[in-house]
């Protein structure tokens, strides 16, 4: 039976080119990306206090690269978010940028555990992954996907993908992740299949072969999230991966109107509202309601959910 969880997820407009987002569930407060702007700062400390949550449960880092952390924002984010965990992403910078991220995050670890609150530093490497227990609690267990395998020729495959699946709704985060291989992979899990609601476009939705019919048709989310400024200097989403999604019925919002809202509704048990904001303010561009898959998936009997979900290749913090 779905559970009842108050879920929220938002993503925030910047200002600048760049990606933030947050993932609140079953009380848990999850920071996606380590940005923090003049924009996005008010927006946090509100979408923080809506939830309830004084700190951070997990600092959540996809990427070294600017747009994803910046060297210039993290000090101040991690003093306002103060959070117990942070995963990093698990390949080497190459840098002095992310080195300087690096550098400002072991400061915090030291800082904090001389006042007692030790957070958790985790590299999020195939090493890591692998050493993970499977994820056993039925749709309600976060997943990493990869990176399965470091490599160079392309760095940005060496992004951190999980799928956050703790609420009544799952999130999607693919990090700026751009091989078809990956993208291969990732359209074989049954898991991602049937329980991906919301999905952050890979690479800000850049159409570079990642994002393909075949993986959207697959993958099948009611909702797309693009982070753009509203300059959208860099043409998020491109117009070839927006007529993809027009063509599979994918419902887009992107930063570039104002920050993107999904919440649950009713009983929290499945049902989900999604609102996309006009500019740095609350008044409401449009509105769209959906219901999440794992709620019709969790109505199957044991024996059914038995057959569905064993021996599969998932795995959780």
């Amino acid at each position: 039976m779905m559970k009842s969880i108050v879920t929220r997820f938002r993503a925030y407009q910047l200002g600048v080119p760049g990606s933030s987002f947050s993932y609140f569930a079953d009380g848990h407060f999850t920071l996606i990306e380590g940005r923090l702007t003049e924009f996005s700062k008010v927006a946090l400390v509100y979408e923080m206090h809506r939830c309830g949550v004084e700190f951070a449960d997990t600092l959540h880092i996809t990427s070294w690269d600017a747009d994803h952390c910046n060297w210039h924002e993290l000090q101040e984010l991690l003093d306002l978010i103060r959070p117990l965990r942070i995963e990093c992403p698990g390949y080497d910078p190459y840098t002095d940028h992310g080195e300087g991220c690096l550098e400002i995050i072991a400061a915090y670890k030291d800082a904090q555990t001389g006042a007692n609150r030790a957070p958790t530093v985790r590299h999020i490497t195939p090493r890591y992954i692998s050493g993970l227990e499977k994820a056993e609690s039925l749709a309600f267990e976060n997943t990493f996907y990869n990176p399965m395998h470091i490599g160079w020729d392309c760095p940005n495959d060496n992004s951190t993908v999980e799928h956050f699946r703790k609420g009544s709704f799952n999130v999607l985060s693919l990090g700026d992740v751009e091989s078809w291989n990956i993208s291969a992979r990732l359209r074989r899990s049954r898991i991602l299949r049937s329980e991906t609601d919301v999905m952050i476009l890979a690479h800000h939705g850049a159409d570079n072969g990642f994002t393909t019919k075949g993986f959207l048709a697959r993958m099948e989310p009611r909702l797309a999230i693009c982070s753009s400024n509203y300059d959208n200097r860099y043409d998020h989403p491109r117009q070839e991966i927006r007529d993809l999604l027009y063509e599979q019925d994918i419902r887009l919002m992107t930063t570039k109107t104002g920050d993107v809202i999904v919440k649950s509704i009713g009983d929290h048990t499945g049902a989900y509202r999604a609102v996309n904001l006009k500019g740095n303010s609350r008044e409401i561009s449009s509105t769209m309601d959906f219901r999440s898959k794992k709620s019709r998936i969790l109505s199957f009997n044991e024996d059914t959910l038995r057959q569905r979900y064993q021996g599969r290749r998932r795995y959780g913090p």
